[in-house]
Protein backbone atom coordinates (compact mmCIF):
# COMPACT_ATOMS: atom_id res chain seq x y z
CA UNK A 1 0.00 0.00 0.00
CA UNK A 2 1.38 3.47 -1.02
CA UNK A 3 1.71 6.04 1.96
CA UNK A 4 -0.40 9.32 1.19
CA UNK A 5 1.31 12.36 0.90
CA UNK A 6 1.63 14.79 3.91
CA UNK A 7 1.55 18.71 3.34
CA UNK A 8 3.10 21.26 5.00
CA UNK A 9 2.34 24.33 6.18
CA UNK A 10 5.12 27.53 6.62
CA UNK A 11 6.41 27.44 10.02
CA UNK A 12 7.49 23.44 9.67
CA UNK A 13 9.33 24.77 6.02
CA UNK A 14 11.20 28.27 7.79
CA UNK A 15 12.51 25.51 10.54
CA UNK A 16 14.06 23.22 8.22
CA UNK A 17 15.97 25.72 6.48
CA UNK A 18 16.51 27.85 9.72
CA UNK A 19 19.39 26.04 11.47
CA UNK A 20 19.39 28.50 14.54
CA UNK A 21 15.24 27.56 14.96
CA UNK A 22 14.96 26.21 17.93
CA UNK A 23 12.68 23.60 16.49
CA UNK A 24 15.07 22.69 13.16
CA UNK A 25 16.51 19.50 14.59
CA UNK A 26 13.07 18.42 15.45
CA UNK A 27 11.40 19.26 11.76
CA UNK A 28 14.57 18.23 9.95
CA UNK A 29 14.34 14.32 11.41
CA UNK A 30 10.36 14.07 10.32
CA UNK A 31 11.53 15.66 6.90
CA UNK A 32 14.12 13.37 6.43
CA UNK A 33 11.40 10.36 7.77
CA UNK A 34 8.92 11.44 4.49
CA UNK A 35 8.71 9.96 0.94
CA UNK A 36 6.98 13.09 -0.55
CA UNK A 37 5.60 16.39 0.98
CA UNK A 38 3.27 18.61 -0.88
CA UNK A 39 3.94 21.92 -0.65
CA UNK A 40 1.40 24.17 -1.75
CA UNK A 41 2.60 27.77 -4.34
CA UNK A 42 1.05 29.87 -1.08
CA UNK A 43 3.09 28.28 1.33
CA UNK A 44 6.34 28.88 -0.57
CA UNK A 45 5.29 32.27 -1.21
CA UNK A 46 4.87 32.61 2.55
CA UNK A 47 8.10 30.75 3.16
CA UNK A 48 10.20 32.83 0.50
CA UNK A 49 9.12 36.31 2.11
CA UNK A 50 9.98 35.08 5.69
CA UNK A 51 13.47 33.16 4.82
CA UNK A 52 14.10 36.26 3.12
CA UNK A 53 13.39 39.01 5.83
CA UNK A 54 15.32 36.90 8.28
CA UNK A 55 17.95 34.84 6.53
CA UNK A 56 18.41 36.66 3.57
CA UNK A 57 17.42 36.23 -0.51
CA UNK A 58 20.90 33.75 -0.66
CA UNK A 59 19.36 31.11 1.22
CA UNK A 60 15.96 31.91 -0.59
CA UNK A 61 17.96 31.39 -3.42
CA UNK A 62 19.67 27.65 -2.64
CA UNK A 63 16.11 26.43 -1.26
CA UNK A 64 14.49 27.40 -4.43
CA UNK A 65 17.23 25.77 -6.61
CA UNK A 66 17.37 22.44 -4.62
CA UNK A 67 13.32 22.57 -4.52
CA UNK A 68 13.27 20.01 -7.36
CA UNK A 69 15.81 17.31 -5.80
CA UNK A 70 13.89 17.59 -2.53
CA UNK A 71 11.15 15.46 -0.72
CA UNK A 72 8.97 18.32 -1.56
CA UNK A 73 6.43 18.80 -4.33
CA UNK A 74 4.59 22.03 -5.70
CA UNK A 75 0.96 22.16 -5.97
CA UNK A 76 -1.08 24.85 -7.00
CA UNK A 77 -4.07 26.11 -5.73
CA UNK A 78 -7.29 25.01 -8.32
CA UNK A 79 -10.49 26.74 -8.93
CA UNK A 80 -12.41 24.19 -6.45
CA UNK A 81 -9.36 24.77 -3.91
CA UNK A 82 -10.24 28.64 -4.25
CA UNK A 83 -13.28 28.51 -3.65
CA UNK A 84 -12.74 25.77 -0.22
CA UNK A 85 -9.78 28.48 0.80
CA UNK A 86 -13.30 31.18 0.77
CA UNK A 87 -15.74 28.42 2.57
CA UNK A 88 -12.77 27.85 5.38
CA UNK A 89 -12.36 31.57 6.29
CA UNK A 90 -16.26 32.29 5.85
CA UNK A 91 -16.81 29.57 8.26
CA UNK A 92 -13.97 30.07 10.74
CA UNK A 93 -14.19 34.13 10.56
CA UNK A 94 -13.88 34.00 14.20
CA UNK A 95 -10.45 32.27 14.39
CA UNK A 96 -6.87 33.64 13.37
CA UNK A 97 -6.37 31.03 10.32
CA UNK A 98 -5.59 32.58 7.43
CA UNK A 99 -5.47 32.52 3.49
CA UNK A 100 -2.26 30.05 3.68
CA UNK A 101 -3.25 27.92 6.28
CA UNK A 102 -6.94 27.41 4.81
CA UNK A 103 -5.10 26.72 1.50
CA UNK A 104 -3.12 23.85 3.14
CA UNK A 105 -6.41 22.55 4.73
CA UNK A 106 -7.91 22.88 1.10
CA UNK A 107 -5.78 21.28 -0.24
CA UNK A 108 -5.26 18.49 2.36
CA UNK A 109 -8.97 18.14 2.07
CA UNK A 110 -8.26 17.73 -2.34
CA UNK A 111 -5.24 15.03 -1.58
CA UNK A 112 -7.29 13.12 1.27
CA UNK A 113 -3.89 14.35 3.35
CA UNK A 114 -4.38 13.25 6.88
CA UNK A 115 -1.08 14.30 8.48
CA UNK A 116 0.04 18.05 8.12
CA UNK A 117 3.78 19.14 8.89
CA UNK A 118 3.10 22.04 10.87
CA UNK A 119 4.14 24.53 14.05
CA UNK A 120 0.58 25.99 14.04
CA UNK A 121 -1.09 23.47 16.49
CA UNK A 122 -4.17 26.07 17.00
CA UNK A 123 -5.35 26.73 13.55
CA UNK A 124 -5.18 22.62 12.12
CA UNK A 125 -6.63 21.30 15.47
CA UNK A 126 -9.28 24.22 15.05
CA UNK A 127 -10.40 23.14 11.80
CA UNK A 128 -12.50 20.39 10.86
CA UNK A 129 -11.97 18.67 7.62
CA UNK A 130 -13.90 17.32 5.64
CA UNK A 131 -12.42 13.68 4.81
CA UNK A 132 -11.83 12.91 8.21
CA UNK A 133 -12.23 13.63 12.03
CA UNK A 134 -9.25 16.09 12.14
CA UNK A 135 -5.60 16.24 11.11
CA UNK A 136 -2.83 14.41 12.38
CA UNK A 137 -0.28 16.90 13.60
CA UNK A 138 3.62 16.85 13.40
CA UNK A 139 5.85 17.50 14.95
Amino acid sequence: MERTPTIADTGFVVALLNRSDTMHTVVTKIYTQQKQILLPQTVLVETAYLVGKNAGVKTVVAFLQGLSASRFTLVALTDKDVMRVGEILHDYADSRIDFVDASVMAIAERYGIIQILTLDQRDFRLFRPQHCDNFEILP
